[in-house]
């Protein structure tokens, strides 16, 4: 079992990472996708990347915060948003939309949700159990 603060840190470098990665190379990603550079993509990329940088100053500036709703709130969006992202990843591999190097973001992204989810239940049966 993962601590937040493990979970946390691994998150915002995975997050730091790839913010630079659609930053400066998403040709580089999207070739891994099969999915063809051009202007329109390359917009989504950068916008990517400053949501993957917001995301890991997040979860970075939260990696020492103790149990609260707030942590929680964290976990639930993060764990929710990667199941979303997994699940949309791989119906676009399976459409052909996307080639079969998304999946490795797809096992990426369940295994955060996962991750994510397992410390979220974690937390709250830690709160539940010290009331």
């Amino acid at each position: 079992m993962l601590s937040f603060r493990s979970l946390a840190t691994f998150t915002a470098l995975l997050c730091f990472a790839l913010a630079m990665a659609w930053g400066l190379r998403p040709n580089l990603l999207l070739w891994m996708w099969s999915v063809e550079y051009s202007s329109a993509t390359g917009l989504v990329s950068r916008r990517n990347a400053a949501l993957f940088l917001a995301i890991g100053v997040m979860f970075y500036r939260a990696r020492h915060a103790p149990p609260s709703d707030t942590r929680r709130a964290m976990t639930a969006g993060f764990s929710t948003g990667c199941l979303m992202l997994g699940i949309l990843g791989f119906s676009d591999w399976l459409s052909g939309n996307a080639g079969p190097g998304i999946l490795l973001a797809v096992a990426t992204e369940a295994m955060l949700g996962l991750a994510f989810l397992q410390a979220h239940r974690s937390t709250a049966a830690q709160a539940h159990t010290s009331v």
